[in-house]
């Protein structure tokens, strides 16, 4: 059955079983392989993407559910320009396997624009459901603080950059 989505900005029509989830519509249909497969219930969050800004899980959501604006990982960025949250990443040194760090990304950029300027417990609350397995959370924490001071144009507080 054929769907028309706009993801990253394009409307895309694609053909799929209503129940496909949006995870394998990305990935094998669109092509868009930033997304990464990761447990497949939702659990651990490696395959987040925006929906209308809302950081979901796309294995979760199946193709005749998807209503609104679609933004994936290779997305989030305008043209050449790195996005405050991907800028701040590779600043911070962030990943070490990288598998997670799409979805990380992701629900971190998504916290950002409903805070700019969130506390240790916003960032706590909005990354509790995103998994890490080399276990680089103080580094992603961060990295949030430092993408809240690049989007704002000022330095982050001492104390948060040297956490590592």
């Amino acid at each position: 059955m054929p769907y028309t989505l706009t993801v990253n900005g394009k409307k895309q029509t694609v053909d799929a079983t209503p129940d496909t989830p949006l995870l394998w519509v990305l990935r094998d249909v669109l092509d868009l392989k930033g997304t990464k497969f990761g447990c497949g219930i939702g659990q651990c969050r490696a395959c987040t993407v925006h929906v209308d800004g809302k950081a979901m899980p796309s294995c979760q959501i199946q193709i005749s559910a998807v209503k609104g604006e679609i933004t994936t990982i290779e997305g989030l960025g305008s043209g050449n320009d790195l996005h405050p949250v991907q800028q701040a990443w590779l600043e911070t040194d962030v990943p070490q396997c990288g598998y997670c760090q799409a979805g990380q990304i992701m629900a971190a950029a998504a916290l950002l624009k409903q805070k700019p300027h969130p506390s240790n417990q916003d960032i706590d609350t909005a990354m509790n459901g995103n998994l890490c397995r080399c276990g680089t959370y103080l580094r992603i924490r961060a990295a949030i603080v430092r993408a809240a001071a690049i989007a704002s144009q000022s330095r982050p507080p001492a104390s948060s950059a040297a956490i590592r």
